[in-house]
């Protein structure tokens, strides 16, 4: 009777161990993440959500077709970086944000209310200060990134963001 009620314990023992080991290799997983890479893909993911919904509503408030071209480009792209950089957030345990935070979310509302050539005016030099931030923040991260994946991740977008930035200064009539 000892020998089954002590094989009942150390079974018992045993399945509780491997019970807590398990989440606690998960949270390991998880953790391994910097806070600095945490923050990277969070303000990512923030600035390409409402990147696509102000290129939505270039497409439909632009007046000029460079202007819609432009928001179907931002559209297009910032979508597709979200994707790739979801899939590398979902390995590092890092849930993406759903819509634009409120800071983006006021610009948006702002946005809808324009149309014409002021609304390509206003968009047009809105493009040129987030890219601004995009490239900064893209390069400080393919530079200091402590996600190889993250890093070349910035890398590969950041010439994206380049080209976007180049595009969005042309809308503006900026030099450079």
């Amino acid at each position: 009777m000892r020998h089954v009620l002590f094989a009942r314990i150390a079974f018992a023992a045993a399945f509780l161990a491997v019970a807590v080991a398990v989440p606690a290799q998960e949270k390991k997983g998880a953790a391994k993440i910097s806070a600095d890479d945490r923050n990277f893909i969070m303000q990512a993911a923030d600035g390409s959500l409402a990147e696509i919904e102000l290129g939505k509503l270039a497409q439909q408030n632009g007046s000029s077709a460079t202007v819609k071209q432009f928001g179907q480009r931002m559209v297009e792209d910032h979508g597709k970086a979200n994707q790739e950089l979801g899939a590398i957030a979902t390995k590092l345990g890092v849930t993406l944000p759903k819509r634009p935070s409120e800071k983006h979310q006021s610009a948006i509302k702002k946005f809808t209310k324009l149309s014409g050539e002021q609304f390509d005016r206003e968009y047009a030099n809105h493009m040129v200060m987030d890219h601004v931030k995009d490239v900064t923040l893209f390069e400080q991260q393919a530079k200091r990134g402590a996600s190889a994946e993250l890093k070349t991740f910035a890398s590969k977008t950041l010439t994206v963001l380049q080209e976007h930035l180049k595009m969005a200064r042309a809308l503006a009539g900026e030099k450079k």
